[in-house]
């Protein structure tokens, strides 16, 4: 048994009492051998590094290198790192980040900067804030899931109000979606992103002035949201921007109307067409609205206007086939087409397409299976089809396409639920 000896000294040393110092504190001693400390009670100071069991490994503590940087050090599993996504191309339409708005893209081979504004599924939009140009944004006048058919007359002066819609991702025949809430022909359509339009027209001999939509979310028909300025029938073309739907021309009128999607509303009058113009056809671009041919002396005439600003039409070229009695909505993203119709007494089977580049005469790139005039044209993001149509003695209710990359002759893929003249087409985007 060890003998313990109490001194009154500070001189603590092996098989004495531990004396505390003036203030009250434990001297200077040997502490290995002491265990159970709760580190809470540790208040002050600081531990040494090299006290601390460090490394990147498996339950090690990371330290900061000499310039304050985390070594390299496996970081898999952290989240919530906003980064920009680095890529040899640019994004797409249908990239669909799942960061959404506020995504970075950097292209690795250009050096192209973009950001995410607008995250819609498929429809993405990016803007370039780099040193380059050129945004990457969803083209209006084509759609990605389905094309759909509006209206038309299943004989003379016997319009119907049927809405068809027919898959742009697999051919075949079109279902009844539902009903407009008038019967109309030669009526014009466009699109949102959400809801299909169809204005004007006429009803036997009462020409009409009503702006109609219809949701692509489910069937259903359409209501009425507002009014074009001048009631007009057959033969008004359509186009349309992001933003707004655009019908130029039919009958007697030279009148190019504008309404918003945004809200119901009425059009407003937002410039003219270099002449009256009826029996004509349109199309759609980026920047500008397109109507072409019509009937008498206005069959090879080729005008645009501006989307930007409002302003009258300007004559940009020729028909290289005048045509009357054509369709809306046949373009590419850097093209326009017109299909069909009927010229000199004549039943036409042309296909023709000009640049919106460059404007000037149209081509011939091909022609359609079954030739008529009166149909009406949808765009998907690779085909241009032409629906309905028929000539004097018959309406036909096929679905006809072409893909934009090569052209050629048309070819049958499907039926609507009836045939029809003077229909309108659009698209779901």
């Amino acid at each position: 048994m060890a003998i313990i000896s109490i001194s009154d000294s500070q001189v603590n040393s092996a098989d004495q009492i531990l004396v505390a110092d003036s203030n009250s504190k434990i001297p200077a001693k040997d502490g290995s051998q002491i265990t159970i400390l709760n580190a809470t009670n540790v208040a002050s100071g600081t531990i040494a590094t090299a006290r601390l069991d460090t490394g990147t490994t498996a339950g090690k503590l990371v330290v900061l290198d000499g310039s304050g940087n985390l070594p390299a050090v496996d970081a898999s599993l952290l989240t919530g790192i906003v980064s920009a996504t680095i890529s040899a191309s640019d994004p797409t339409l249908s990239t669909n980040p799942s960061g959404g708005v506020g995504t970075e893209w950097n292209n690795s081979t250009t050096g192209e900067m973009y950001i995410c504004t607008d995250a819609t599924a498929g429809a993405n939009v990016w803007k370039n804030v780099g040193a380059g140009s050129g945004n990457i944004i969803r083209f209006p006048g084509w759609g990605s899931t389905y094309g759909f058919s509006t209206g038309g007359a299943r004989s003379i002066g016997n319009p119907c109000n049927r809405i068809d819609r027919f898959s742009f991702t697999s051919d075949g025949n079109a279902t009844d979606f539902g009903d407009l809430t008038i019967s109309v022909s030669g009526n014009v359509g466009q699109a949102d992103t959400s809801h299909g339009y169809n204005a004007a027209g006429q009803t036997a001999a009462t020409q009409r002035n009503e702006i109609e939509r219809f949701a692509f979310a489910s069937a259903g028909n359409g209501v009425d949201v507002g009014d074009i300025t001048v009631a007009r029938g057959e033969g008004p073309s359509g186009s349309y921007s992001s933003t707004h739907g655009y019908i130029a021309g039919g009958n007697t009128t030279n009148v190019i109307d504008r309404y918003a999607f945004a809200a119901s509303s009425n059009a407003v009058d937002v410039g003219d067409l270099v002449q009256n113009a009826n029996g004509s056809g349109g199309a759609t671009s980026f920047t500008h609205g397109y109507h072409f041919g019509g009937n008498s002396s206005n069959a090879t005439n080729l005008y645009k206007y501006s989307y930007a600003a409002s302003g009258n039409a300007s004559d940009v070229g020729d028909m290289y086939q005048g045509t009357s009695a054509n369709g809306e909505n046949g373009n590419s993203e850097t093209h326009g087409y017109a299909m069909g119709g009927h010229y000199g007494g004549a039943y036409i089977n042309v296909v023709q397409k000009w640049a919106f580049a460059t404007d000037g005469t149209t081509t011939d790139v091909g022609d359609l299976l079954f030739t008529g005039n009166s149909c009406n044209h949808a765009s998907s993001t690779t085909h241009v089809y032409c629906v309905n149509g028929g000539n004097a003695s018959s309406q036909y209710q096929h679905i006809q396409k072409v893909p934009f990359a090569t052209d050629g002759n048309m070819t049958d893929v499907g039926d609507l639920t009836a045939g029809a003249q003077t229909s309108a087409g659009t698209v779901n985007q």
